[in-house]
């Protein structure tokens, strides 16, 4: 059975923190892009590029999953913050996830799976037997195919909320 629920809910990718991945065994993080490290501008938050620079200096190794098709968009932020990445991951299908784990070398407990949507990230990570986390999205504006999920979304996390996860 598919589950939704991850492992952990942050509203904020910075509560990810160093103490917390080796608290909890991690060694690496696929991360979601598209409204996980960008907002609908493609604009990164300046706060973003200080939590990745502070993980990898930490040892923790990074790798960007993304759905996107659009393969330059991807590259520019993975150049910004200097870590590996692949596009049209085709989440939550296995083979992207599965990629990153083969090419970083760790066992999926090992490797946790952050991102804003259930339906992708969250899914495609637990598939995986991956470590998952989600949190809030950065900005409340969405993408056409992302945004008829996000009310079922919204409901699931308010009972994330609740359960303290």
């Amino acid at each position: 059975m598919l589950s939704i629920y991850p492992n952990v809910y942050f509203d904020k990718i910075e509560k990810i923190t160093i103490e917390f991945l080796q608290k909890n065994k991690i060694k690496a993080l696929i991360l979601d892009m598209d409204n996980t490290l960008i907002n609908y501008k493609k604009e990164m938050p300046e706060n973003i590029e200080k939590w990745a620079k502070d993980l990898k200096g930490q040892g923790t190794k990074l790798y960007i999953l993304s759905n996107t098709n659009k393969k330059q968009k991807v590259i520019d932020i993975a150049k910004k913050l200097e870590i590996p990445y692949k596009s049209f991951a085709k989440k939550p299908l296995k083979s992207g996830f599965l990629k990153v784990q083969k090419e970083i070398g760790f066992k999926p407990e090992q490797i946790a799976v952050v991102g804003d949507q259930i339906f992708t990230d969250i899914i495609g990570g637990n598939r995986c037997n991956m470590f998952t986390i989600l949190i809030d999205s950065i900005d409340n504006k969405d993408f056409w195919y992302t945004v008829w999920k996000r009310p079922l979304e919204n409901v699931l996390k308010r009972k994330f909320k609740e359960k303290g996860l």
